[in-house]
This record gives C-alpha cells, sequence and structure tokens, in this order.
C-alpha cells in the first residue's frame, strides 16, 4: 500500500466549526497536519482550533462566495476535506422554495467542492501531490423520497463527481458518505423522538474520521466512495 504521511501537511477543512468537520479537523490535527479551519461560524471555528492547539488557524469563509474560496484555496493545502453544506432540514424545500432557495442549496452542497477542488488540484499537483475528501450523504443515494430534493440531487452529484476524478496526476479524490451521525446535535435530535422511531444506532463520528484519514493516508484508494450506513457495514460502493 502506497501511503502519504498526515504529519506536516497543510489540511484545509471546510465546515470545521462543529460537528463532523470538527471532528475531522481535531483528528487530522492529532496526526500532526497544520489544519486551517474554514467556515463561516466565527465563535464555532475559534473553538476548534483551541481545540486542536498551535497548529491550527481559523479563517472565515461562506463557500458560497467564489472569492473567499479561492482565498482559502490560495493557502495551497496538500489535503482537502469539502465537509461544508447542509439545507436539508430547512423549509421550504423544493418544489415549493424560490429559486434563490433551492439554489442555495446547490451552491454550498455541490458547487463550493467542486470550487474547492478545482482551485486546490494544481497547487498539490506542485508540491508532490495530495488528497481531497468529499463528506457526502446517504441522501444522495438510493431511489426512494427524500424531504429535501436539491440536498438529495447535490449529494448524489458530489458522489458522482468524486468517482469521475479518480487520476488527476497525483491527485486523489474520495468521498464519505455517512448516515445519521452521532455529533452533539444528531445525538439530540435522536434522543426527542419517540423511541419507536429512533432507528439503528448513530453512525460514531469515529467511524467518519477513521474513514477520512484511511482515504488521505492510502494512495490506493484512488476514487472510491465509502458508505457509512446505520443498518449496514461500511462498504466501499466502487
Amino acid at each position: 500500500m502506497l501511503s502519504m504521511d498526515i504529519a506536516g501537511k497543510v489540511a484545509v477543512v471546510t465546515g470545521a466549526a462543529v460537528g463532523i468537520g470538527r471532528a475531522i479537523a481535531i483528528r487530522l490535527g492529532t496526526a500532526g497536519a497544520s489544519v486551517v479551519v474554514a467556515d463561516i461560524d466565527v465563535a464555532g471555528g475559534e473553538e476548534t482550533c483551541a481545540l486542536i492547539g498551535p497548529t491550527a488557524r481559523f479563517v472565515r469563509v461562506d463557500m458560497r462566495d467564489d472569492d473567499a474560496v479561492r482565498d482559502l484555496m490560495s493557502r495551497r493545502p496538500q489535503i482537502l476535506v469539502n465537509n461544508a453544506g447542509g439545507g436539508a432540514v430547512l423549509r421550504p424545500c423544493f418544489p415549493d422554495a424560490s429559486v434563490e432557495r433551492w439554489t442555495a442549496s446547490l451552491d454550498v452542497n455541490l458547487r463550493a467542492p467542486m470550487l474547492a477542488t478545482q482551485l486546490a488540484i494544481p497547487g498539490m499537483q506542485t508540491t508532490g501531490g495530495g488528497a481531497v475528501v468529499n463528506v457526502g450523504s446517504t441522501a444522495g443515494v438510493g431511489f426512494g423520497p427524500h424531504v429535501s430534493p436539491e440536498y438529495s440531487a447535490a449529494k448524489a452529484a458530489l458522489i458522482r463527481f468524486t468517482t469521475t476524478l479518480h487520476d488527476l496526476d497525483g491527485v486523489r479524490v474520495n468521498c464519505v458518505v455517512p448516515d445519521w451521525v452521532a455529533t452533539p446535535r444528531g445525538i439530540r435530535e435522536r434522543d426527542a423522538l419517540p423511541p419507536a422511531e429512533r432507528g439503528p444506532a448513530l453512525v460514531p463520528l469515529d467511524a467518519v474520521t477513521d474513514a477520512v484519514v484511511r482515504f488521505v493516508e492510502d494512495e490506493s484508494l484512488a476514487g472510491r466512495v465509502l458508505l457509512l450506513d446505520r443498518e449496514a457495514e461500511p462498504c466501499l460502493l466502487n
């Protein structure tokens, strides 16, 4: 197995102020990366940096702002985790939402990671290669209905975007596709449901961070997608 050493690398993690993004940023920082915590949430982002230590720095970024994304990628990361996203629980959703509302969901969940990846590739290639890990959602897998069609469509497209980019001259792109994750918010929301509606245990945060590290380190997994389902074992989809 060809491997990439995380220690000493610059890692940008978007949406890292809370939840999954925070856990990924902390994990990469623990492994020795210099972590750029990117988020629109200043207080949360600075708290994430404090949890990591002096190797982390916060950058306020609205991932829907192209100029802000360009500035973020000018830091020339060797590791990029496209985690920023969301909007699945906001109402109204398509088709009742305005064009501006559902377009905003596509922008943050699909367009932003595509742009960030595009801008990161040249710098990674000139510094010996790099790794991009996209964070998807099981909302983008399958054929059933979903309360937010625009969110599901964006996450489905993010998976397919990943699988098309298996060979970029030293830059690897992967995607982790988690079900409902045991973040503090996720736990609160599940516990608020009646017991009969809670379903299986949430996906552990460690399962997500382990998957990100695995994809960053293992160069043989370029273009692969890992499904983390609440009701099944982790599964590579391709």
